[in-house]
């Protein structure tokens, strides 16, 4: 089986374990990834699949959910209060209700690496979360990690992390990287040929930043 397609069936597998979760499971602490791709099931929809399974991995009470905004229209100029035209829909407001949900713990962005910065679709949505702070930060708290995949070892993906980053800083949301032994401040994977499969080191950023998310939020939940 090709690389790519292995990769698929892993992020069909978080999906699945996603929707066969036990709703309102006694204890459950759910964990979030928001792929800002513009495209689906590539490669940062891969690198926030092997931070979900590390998440998912730390313990049975975790439960994760992978959501792609590829396909979404989010208009960012409606955070400035400017109207969305008429005949052109806006999907944010049925995202907001599900982040701000008080039984997710843990939201974790990811991106690709646009000249050395988040995506369009990336920014427009982080934008829209002005939305949460209006609502008395309902964003608090909750932990917060970041995956950033450029074309690249060194193109721009640190970047990425923090630019996202100080986006959720003022959301007031508690942000970890990648842990130790690493000790990161987010997971930076470089995809080869879109595939990022043989980035050892990058992967092992992304399960240490889905294992430090699902540690974090369930001390915070046992409080």
């Amino acid at each position: 089986m090709a690389r790519s397609a292995r990769w698929w069936m892993a992020l069909v597998l978080v999906g699945a374990v996603a929707a066969g979760a036990t709703a309102g499971q006694a204890g459950a602490v759910k964990i979030i990834a928001i792929n800002t791709s513009p495209r689906a099931g590539k490669t940062t929809a891969a690198a926030l699949t092997a931070v979900l399974e590390a998440a998912k991995a730390v313990d049975p009470k975790i439960e994760v959910e992978l959501i792609e905004l590829a396909g979404m229209n989010i208009p960012g100029s409606a955070a400035a209060g400017v109207p969305v035209p008429a005949g052109q829909t806006d999907d944010f407001p049925k995202l907001a209700p599900k982040l701000a949900d008080p039984a997710v713990a843990g939201i974790i962005i990811g991106s690709p690496v646009y000249f050395s910065n988040m995506s369009s679709l990336c920014k427009a949505f982080l934008d829209r979360c002005i939305t949460f702070r209006k609502d008395g930060f309902s964003l608090r708290d909750k932990v917060a990690g970041v995956v950033a995949v450029g074309g690249s070892r060194n193109g721009g993906q640190e970047l990425t992390v923090q630019s996202i980053q100080v986006a959720l800083l003022c959301q007031d949301m508690i942000l970890v990287g990648s842990g130790k032994p690493s000790g990161r401040a987010g997971a930076t994977l470089w995809s080869q040929k879109s595939d990022i499969s043989a980035d050892a080191y990058g992967l092992g950023l992304a399960k240490g930043l889905g294992q430090r998310v699902a540690e974090v939020a369930l001390r915070l939940a046992a409080k």
